[in-house]
């Protein structure tokens, strides 16, 4: 690796949070690339540096290099002078999305919060009908057995459903216009499935909580979910 590993290190691998950690991981790789620290063709550090300077295990930086890799960002080699490498040149950047600034994003990701953790909350907080236990239930379920064609279509039924669980109307018109939003972004990068895997995980903790009438677990499941995917989202878009 180059001089700049010090100033890479410091600037965007810093230890990430374990309870997202292959996201947050993803992310610190995405941007070494993007932010151009990392040039184009030029090496990573080693899993093992990576995996000590973020603060997380060698299989999550495996996980994240694979991600990244199918995705087309990174390029592993194998033998004497292999390693991980930003894929030269890089994707091409997707032209049919509108194009956010960093303060726009930012808005979008916290009335998604403010709107998702109140709604999950008040969920857990009524006594939901059978129809409705049966629905979420339906919802999840649909999720986690999604194909990936049809993921973040069920992926948004989910929230949707969540969001009426709290038997509020307005409030599901409101996260449904803000998840339109979200999808337009999530749409400028391919799914990843490790993501998809740790999301559906996260998708049953939410839904059990909400189901078991546990309104502060509901709330900080949801949270911690969408940290995840706020960290994904500004490591491809910022």
């Amino acid at each position: 690796m180059t001089e700049e590993r010090p100033a890479l290190e410091g600037a965007v691998l810093h230890p990430v949070r374990t309870a997202n950690a292959l996201e947050q991981t993803v992310a610190r790789l995405l941007q070494t690339v993007r932010l151009g620290v990392v040039a184009p063709g030029g090496p990573l550090p080693s899993e093992r540096e990576l995996a000590l300077t973020l603060g997380v295990g060698r299989d999550t930086v495996r996980e994240a290099i694979r991600e990244l890799t199918s995705a087309g960002w990174l390029v592993t080699r194998r033998g004497r002078y292999g390693g991980t490498f930003a894929a030269d040149p890089p994707p091409s950047p997707e032209c049919s999305r509108t194009v956010l600034t960093g303060v726009e994003l930012e808005e979008i990701l916290a009335l998604r919060e403010v709107l998702e953790c109140g709604a999950v909350r008040a969920a857990a907080a009524r006594a939901l009908s059978a129809p409705e236990r049966a629905g979420l239930a339906a919802a999840l379920e649909a999720s986690t057995a999604s194909a990936p064609e049809d993921y973040r279509r069920l992926d948004s039924r989910l929230h949707l459903a969540i969001a009426e669980s709290a038997g509020i109307p307005p409030l599901v018109a409101l996260v449904a216009e803000n998840r339109v939003r979200i999808n337009a972004q999530l749409d400028a990068f391919p799914l990843l499935p490790g993501n998809v895997q740790h999301s559906s995980a996260q998708h049953a903790d939410i839904v059990a909580a909400v189901l078991a009438g546990r309104p502060a677990a509901a709330e900080a499941a949801m949270r911690e979910h969408l940290a995840g995917s706020a960290e994904l989202l500004r490591g491809f878009l910022a």
